[in-house]
């Protein structure tokens, strides 16, 4: 890796693309600490600290939402419009079509994802302004300063959304990635902070040392399993039958298609812990949830702070329903984006087959059933890394924002940049071999 972006650097082109995402980062993290006129920074940092049902919020946006910057709402309106899309081009026809058409359709998709963004980042932009505006929280409780800070939170996130679009153009990688990837990144020595007041500091030089080396071996162990799980595929062997063309025999070559076991990425993750959370915060916001009721109960069974705790078992129930969720997530999600019918018609148009198995609606029926365990097994592997770090930090009280999801989005855009930018040099170098 590291000799890949050495590499990179000697490379003019490639060099200004690194230069370019750089600078775009580095105006992300200024942005991350402006706060929004007329907002008091301390008092929602005093109102969100110890809240840990924004933990979540707080590692997807870099500490942007609890300090209540300009930058609040990041790109959590494009994720979240981008998935309503991707929900709804399975629904539309005409969303479907337009997939369909190619470019000029994938276009057309990603003007509406803006608008979708913008409308999503306006609604949840008025219900902030107007909720804290209630609880006294904005300077001036007015409507102008209402309207102020709705237009800064819409346009906060329009600004990032346009700036992730610029990397994608004229950087490198995905460009909502790396701006999601960086916020993750900014809250970890924060993390690290945490952890070293928590079991290193004050503690015998043997129990210290001991300490450390437990809490390396989790992150590595996680990150190699998170690269294994990433990269893990299973190869469907393809045999294409010989045909005549002229004088000539063409064809009859092998292939394969791999089936990737994490085919849903970290997608079920963000949608179990998004349904899960979301009460939680709107309760927290509305300040309910603090009482004995049945009500209370049940939000402190969904909120992940009360998780493999042993001093109160009963609230890890909710642990079982997140592993549900994301189960069920990863089969929804796969079944949306990998069609096992479309792609066993596409074989038998181009005279391809799976050895043992007839072409057609069985080939269909093999696909699914083969990508029905590798779901299950890339499930599995994703439920063990997310909640591994919700285990610590209830058994052992280890308060950090960054989680196994976190782990997932930060190695698998890493893997991803790393192999544009291989992709690039690799194109610039046939480009060179062309030209001499």
């Amino acid at each position: 890796m590291f000799d890949t972006v050495r590499n990179a650097f000697k490379v003019k082109d490639i060099r200004k693309r690194l230069w370019f995402t750089f600078f775009m980062l580095v105006i992300i993290r200024i942005g991350s600490q402006l706060p929004i006129p007329g907002v008091n920074p301390d008092i929602f940092t005093s109102f969100f600290e110890g809240n840990d049902a924004f933990n979540f919020f707080d590692a997807i946006t870099g500490g942007s939402f609890i300090q209540m910057s300009i930058f609040a709402l990041n790109i959590t309106p494009y994720i979240t419009s981008s998935i309503i899309m991707q929900l709804l081009t399975i629904a539309i026809p005409k969303l479907e079509e337009m997939q369909r058409d190619g470019e000029e359709g994938r276009k057309k998709i990603t003007e509406i994802t803006r608008y979708v963004t913008v409308a999503l980042a306006l609604i949840e932009s008025i219900a902030m302004a107007v909720g804290f505006s209630k609880m006294g929280y904005l300077a001036d409780n007015g409507i102008l300063q209402i309207i102020l800070v709705v237009v800064t939170l819409t346009a906060g996130s329009a600004v990032l959304m346009w700036i992730g679009e610029r990397i994608t153009e004229n950087g490198v990688g995905n460009g909502i990635s790396i701006v999601l990837v960086i916020n993750i990144i900014s809250r970890i020595p924060n993390d690290f902070g945490t952890l070293f007041e928590q079991f290193v500091a004050g503690k015998i030089p043997a129990k210290a040392v001991l300490a450390v080396v437990i809490i390396v071996a989790i992150i590595v162990a996680m990150v190699v399993f998170v690269v294994l799980l990433q990269g893990a595929e299973r190869k469907i062997p393809v045999q294409y039958s010989k045909k005549i063309q002229g004088r000539r025999q063409v064809g009859g070559q092998s292939s394969h298609i791999p089936l990737k076991v994490n085919t849903a990425g970290v997608i079920p993750v963000i949608f179990a812990q998004s349904l899960m959370q979301f009460p939680v915060v709107i309760a927290s916001i509305l300040g309910k949830g603090n009482g004995t009721g049945i009500g209370s109960k049940i939000l402190k069974g969904l909120s992940q702070s009360n998780w493999c705790n042993p001093e109160e078992p009963i609230y890890s129930i909710g642990l079982v329903v997140y592993l549900i969720l994301i189960i069920a997530f990863a089969y929804f999600y796969t079944s949306i984006t990998f069609n096992p019918l479309e792609i066993a018609n596409n074989m038998k148009r181009s005279g391809g087959f799976i050895p043992g198995i007839r072409p057609g609606k069985p080939t269909s029926d093999y696909l699914s059933k083969i990508l029905g365990y590798v779901i299950f097994i890339g499930a599995v592997g994703l439920s063990i890394v997310a909640v591994l770090p919700i285990f610590f930090n209830g058994v052992f009280k280890a308060n950090v924002s960054f989680g196994g999801t976190s782990i997932i989005i930060i190695v698998g855009v890493v893997i991803e940049t790393i192999k544009q930018i291989e992709s690039q040099m690799l194109v610039r170098n046939y480009k060179g071999f062309l030209n001499d």
